[in-house]
């Protein structure tokens, strides 16, 4: 066996190491996945006002930070059981769906795609080829013509001369696994310059409402304080101005580009590569009206698409005989080898930050894919169609969707879907104010609520599952702990061996030259990896931090 370590995984947020264990023929046997940098964060909010848990846990990260922002205060409230208005809710989910989509646009272009387009190979395009290319794939392609390619090209070019390839330096140009024509680079790679402009539209969306992105800082718990915007008839066009551009973007760019890839790396998806175990997880969420949630809730196990499983938030559980700490929850680092690679030679190594989230005992796959199979699967009929008319454009199959590049499917078809019905749910706040209901906080006397409680929050974010535990004592935080979507996906092995969604999504990869191990990274690159919200803190002592009786809804 011949072991491949890839220290530092680029293109993600956060420190991650991958190291696999390949045959003679370059096939993965075995893989191991390490969050490398221990963050305690969550130590910041004990002892604090419970009203300032959103401000501080939205700093877990820079990337998800409405995502932490929101799950915090959600908690707090759950705590003291506080139901914040319609209008409170409608706008924390305008706020949260841009996010969506700004978040899996940007994963796609500038964390992915070069991944698969060759930068190199672009750079041979024939412009006016490239613009008939486009046409295959949308009646109506984002900026398709020949003088815009053009023009790209040049860019391109102007690079090379200048010696300042930005971020197009070292990467694996010319690699076997490449598979786009000169043209598909050109097409793929013109939206990911124009990418670059589309993350900061968005961004003005989430900011509208939030007062600033990243951290925004208008939720509170009751409710929200951008009223000022809210009844703003300015501020709400600003809004779905911002919301029309992306959906051009989204239906012109995005989606065709996902089904060019979709069509060029057939054969991959129909070998099944970057499959996991095939469990999936979603918590569902943001209801679009009385009787319908945009997601749908439930668990898929092995690959039987026949049942949905209802989810139960009590087979959650958590193990750490892989990651760095004891049985006390003290830290246990054992460092790496004299080699400096990971620790992994014995069944009870330890070689990770992260722990291991496991529902029911098992290893389970969160994000995008996940919500897409268990909403399409649960009789979802907002999303069905959407998912639909992909596969039907692709001539794919539903398992399809199960391997790296469907992972990347499942976003732009929920990026597809959240444009369409974004616009409902402005028309629902709309409304409100038009009969006149403009409430925007659930009044309460913060002395007289509950000197102790315990809450919890569970919210499908852009990269999966999120889930916040607060305990409070005396009005203020004791206790506080987090499980994130890649805690779930990047998971170590388990006391029975079960590798997580990452690990187990590696096996049975061929690596063609262990020099320029993309194929690794393109399955990784696929999840989205953020570890700074993946690792979260323990208490160092070993004190027990909480007991939570967990109740069902």
């Amino acid at each position: 066996m011949k072991k491949i370590v890839i220290d530092p995984v680029t293109r993600i947020e956060g420190h991650l190491r991958v190291e696999v264990e390949v045959d003679e023929e370059g096939v993965v046997q075995e893989a191991y996945a390490s969050g490398q940098l221990f963050r305690g964060i969550e130590t910041i909010l004990k002892g604090r006002d419970p009203r300032d848990a959103g401000l501080l846990a939205g700093r877990i990260c820079g990337v998800c930070t409405n995502s932490h922002f929101r799950a915090a205060v959600s908690a707090v409230e759950d705590a003291y059981s506080i139901v914040p208005p319609d209008n409170a809710r409608v706008v924390r989910d305008l706020m949260t769906m841009a996010l969506f989509i700004q978040d899996h646009v940007v994963h796609f272009y500038h964390l992915h795609s070069l991944d698969f387009i060759d930068v190199t190979a672009a750079l041979e395009a024939d412009a006016s080829l490239a613009s008939e290319e486009a046409k295959k794939y949308s009646q109506n392609p984002y900026r398709n013509s020949v003088a815009h390619y053009t023009e790209v090209l040049q860019k391109l070019r102007n690079f090379v001369k200048a010696g300042r390839l930005g971020p197009f330096a070292n990467g694996y140009w010319g690699h076997s696994a490449y598979k786009l024509t000169p043209e598909q680079n050109l097409i793929i790679l013109s939206h990911y310059l124009e990418a670059l402009r589309f993350q900061t539209e968005i961004s003005k969306a989430v900011a509208i409402f939030g007062g600033k992105t990243p951290h925004p800082q208008s939720i509170v718990v009751g409710g929200v304080t951008s009223v000022a915007d809210m009844l703003n008839p300015q501020r709400v066009n600003d809004y779905i101005f911002v919301i029309k551009e992306a959906k051009e973007f989204v239906d012109r760019a995005y989606m065709s580009d996902m089904k060019l890839l979709a069509t060029a790396y057939r054969d991959e998806i129909k070998e099944g590569l970057g499959r996991a175990k095939g469990n999936f997880l979603s918590v569902g969420g943001y209801v679009f009206d009385e009787k319908q949630k945009l997601f749908s809730g439930g668990v898929i196990y092995g690959y039987d698409f026949s049942k949905v499983e209802e989810f139960d938030e009590s087979r959650i559980s958590e193990e750490v005989d892989r990651a760095w700490y004891d049985e006390k929850g003290e830290v246990c680092y054992t460092d790496l080898n004299d080699d400096g690679t990971l620790k992994t030679a014995k069944s009870d190594d330890k070689y990770t930050w992260i722990k291991a989230p496991r529902y029911g005992g098992e290893v389970m796959e969160s994000g995008p894919l996940a919500r897409v199979l268990v909403s399409y699967l649960s009789g979802n009929e907002l999303i069905k169609p959407f998912v639909d008319e992909f596969l039907d454009g692709t001539n794919l199959e539903l398992i399809d969707l199960t391997t790296t590049i469907g992972r990347n499917a499942a976003r732009a078809i929920e990026s597809v879907y959240i444009c369409e019905y974004i616009f409902k749910l402005v028309s629902r706040l709309v409304q409100n104010i038009k009969y006149y209901n403009t409430d925007t906080w659930a009044k309460y006397d913060f002395e007289k609520l509950p000197k102790e409680a315990k809450g919890r929050a569970f919210l499908e974010v852009p990269r999966g599952v999120l889930s916040h535990f607060v305990s409070i004592k005396e009005q203020k935080i004791q206790n506080y702990s987090v499980i994130a979507p890649t805690t779930w996906n990047a998971s170590p092995k388990d006391r029975e061996g079960k590798r997580g969604a990452y690990e187990e999504a590696l096996i049975g990869i061929k690596i063609e030259d262990a020099t320029k191990p993309l194929e690794v990274l393109r399955v990784i690159h696929s999840f989205d990896p953020c570890l700074a919200c993946a690792v979260h803190v323990i208490d160092t002592k070993g004190k027990e931090l909480s007991r939570y009786k967990i109740r069902t809804l």
